[in-house]
Formats: structure tokens, sequence, C-alpha cells
């Protein structure tokens, strides 16, 4: 090469070390090949091996005696069998405790489960904490109960008498906020028999009787000021003894009240 009336040699380096590069990057893609069929080899013989393992232990003595339920009240027995998958004589060893939790835990009354494996005899032990119902949503004529957390519990249910009934769209999402206002006055919140959440934003309380009882119209802001002022009026003056159809607290200077019609 002449440049300049002067002669250079090539510049070879750059060729030199992509070539490298390209050498080292195919024997590296080799040796993987090679780790993988290698390491598919051996763990399908470690599969075949624990299989025979497994099959013969359950044979001598490791084969599962019995499963033992505690905890379980709405939770049906053929709900928790269907979910475990196991049966008498499986091998106890082989039993996965993570996937068996798993699957208790996806059914509709299971809040929290564990399961504990015991041996001689060989038995499965689940132990199960199920949702608690503290309301009752009504929502287009149809009834669903909700847990502790404010959320729909996806069962068929019948609502004892006394479990508070919520109403309204949004009403699960909000009702756990009014209860921790509304269940400090335990005297007062025993008589709340409905909650109805008015256009998303606020809720009228319905105490003693849902079809015949006092209606306390909550604001939408300063819900805990307007309990306050309402069990303090009960209290002092018995304002949901009364004769009344409405108690409107939505003013916060003011309260308004509707007597009913004899």
């Amino acid at each position: 090469m002449v440049i300049e009336g002067k002669i250079y040699e090539p510049v070879l380096w750059p060729y030199r070390l992509l070539g490298n590069v390209l050498i080292l990057g195919l024997i590296w893609l080799m040796t993987m090949g090679i780790i993988t069929v290698r390491h598919n080899l051996v763990g399908r013989q470690i599969d075949s091996l624990l299989s025979e393992i497994y099959e013969q232990t359950a044979h001598a003595g490791w084969g599962l005696d019995d499963v033992t339920l505690e905890g379980r009240d709405k939770t049906t027995l053929a709900e928790v069998l269907q979910a475990i998958g196991v049966k008498r004589g499986d091998n106890i060893l082989q039993i996965d405790l993570a996937e068996i939790k798993k699957q208790v835990k996806m059914l509709p009354w299971v809040k929290n489960v564990s399961v504990s494996r015991h041996y001689f005899p060989n038995i499965l032990h689940i132990c199960i904490s199920e949702k608690q119902v503290r309301s009752i949503w009504q929502y287009k004529n149809e009834f669903y109960p909700i847990d502790e957390d404010g959320e729909i519990i996806p069962a068929d249910y019948v609502p004892p008498q006394g479990v508070l009934q919520i109403i309204g769209e949004d009403a699960p999402a909000h009702i756990n906020e009014l209860l921790r206002i509304v269940s400090k006055d335990k005297e007062l919140f025993a008589r709340l028999k409905a909650a109805n959440f008015i256009s998303k934003r606020r809720w009228n309380l319905i105490f003693d009787d849902v079809e015949q009882g006092v209606v306390v119209k909550m604001p939408e802001q300063d819900v805990a000021d307007a309990w306050h002022k309402l069990v303090k009026l009960d209290k002092t003056k018995g304002i949901l003894k009364r004769k009344l159809t409405f108690i409107d607290l939505r003013l916060k200077n003011k309260v308004i009240v509707k007597i009913k019609n004899n």
C-alpha cells in the first residue's frame, strides 16, 4: 500500500481479533451444547432413578395411610380431597407439600393453610383457617359474602341473621374504611343492619331494621366526625329510638331529621 510515496504494511490486527472472537464464540456454543445434552441425559437418569426409589419405598412402608384435616367449616371435604389429588398408598416422600398448599389455598373459603407430613403411621395433615364473613353485598338482586379484607368470597352463601348488609356499586372496596370507624362503638354498631353506598361517594346507614329502620345519611367527608356526633346524640338524646324516617348528618353544623308519618 502506497500513500504519499511511503510504503505501509496492511493493518491486520483487527481482523485477527475478530477471527479469534468468532472462534471462541463457536467453541463456547459447542461446549454449551455438549453440557446441555449431558445435563438432560443425567436429568432423565436421575428422574428415572427417583421414580424407581419412590415406587420401591411405597411398598416398603412409606405409603400414605391417611389424610387429616383441621379447621374446616364451610369448606367441604370433597373440595379438599379434589384439590390435593392424593390417595391412600401414594408415597408420602413424593408428595409435594408446597403444591398441595397452593391448591388448597385456591379454594374459595380458605384464607390460610399449612401442610405437614407425619410418619408411622404416614399421615398428611392439612390445617386451614377460613375467611370470615364481615358483611353481605347486595348488588343487582344478588347477595355476595364479603370477608374481613373487603374481598368477595366466590361461593354460595346463605346469610344468617345479624350480618351487615351492604348495598351499592363499589361498596365492597370501601366497606372496611367505614367499618374501622363505626365498629368502635360496639352498642351502636350492633344495631347497624345495612349500609348503602350512594353514588360511589358516601354511605346511608340503616339501623334496627333493613326495611323499617332509621336511615342516617352520612357525609362524603369527615365520616368519623359524623359518626361520633351520632353516637353522642343517641347516648344523650336517644335519637335512634325516636320515630324518625331519616337523620341527615351531611351538613357539618346541622342535624336534619324527618319524623315518620303515622
